[in-house]
């Protein structure tokens, strides 16, 4: 299985992006999301998605991790394929997209070009319990001495009611800035960007 692939930018628009590797051009398909960050660059790291039927064999590229796994999580809901996925990551970011689930917002999901009241009322039914526990994200790595630290203050922004992945986001941010930062100063920081 391919997990990414690293070269050149040979051509991109909204919906597709040629990466050379090697000598080798691979055709991917692709969302708004990963068109935003693959523009204005000429040295990429696309991450893939091999999508292989009976019929066609189709590479779907992401200019993240955490795209690719919400990507997966979609399509593992019955009736949402690989084209309807995509079109949800074109029009509303992951973000986004995991908010509206956690939400129940179905207006929201519904609002997106090919999903349905059904479609959007299973989306919310099969994935709010996987998201909410921090499936298809990313898993964050804190780049500190001491991980426990930073597990309680996770542990903490969750149990208060935000998400896993934007506690990682915020918790992360926090980090980076202030390296030796106490237990207490993390929660406090972290909340500020929540």
């Amino acid at each position: 299985m391919i997990e990414y692939i690293k070269g050149k930018l040979v051509e991109l628009t909204p919906t597709d992006a040629i990466v050379e590797c090697n000598g080798i051009g691979y055709h991917m398909l692709i969302s708004l999301q990963t068109f935003s960050s693959l523009e204005n660059t000429e040295d990429v790291k696309v991450f893939v998605h091999h999508y292989l039927r009976e019929d066609e064999e189709l590479y779907y590229g992401f200019a993240t991790k955490d795209e690719r796994e919400l990507f997966r999580l979609l399509i593992s809901v019955s009736g949402i394929g690989a084209a309807t996925a995509r079109m949800m990551l074109s029009s509303l970011t992951s973000e986004e997209i995991r908010n509206a689930i956690l939400a129940e917002d179905i207006n929201r999901i519904k609002s997106i070009k090919g999903i349905g009241l059904k479609s959007a009322q299973r989306l919310i039914l099969e994935l709010k319990d996987k998201i909410a526990k921090g499936g298809g994200t990313e898993t964050a790595i804190f780049p500190v001495k001491d991980n426990s630290i930073v597990e309680e203050a996770v542990t903490a922004l969750v149990l208060l009611g935000f998400t896993k992945a934007n506690v990682n986001k915020a918790v992360s941010a926090v980090i980076k800035e202030n390296p030796d930062a106490s237990l207490e100063s993390i929660i406090k920081l972290a909340l500020k960007k929540l």
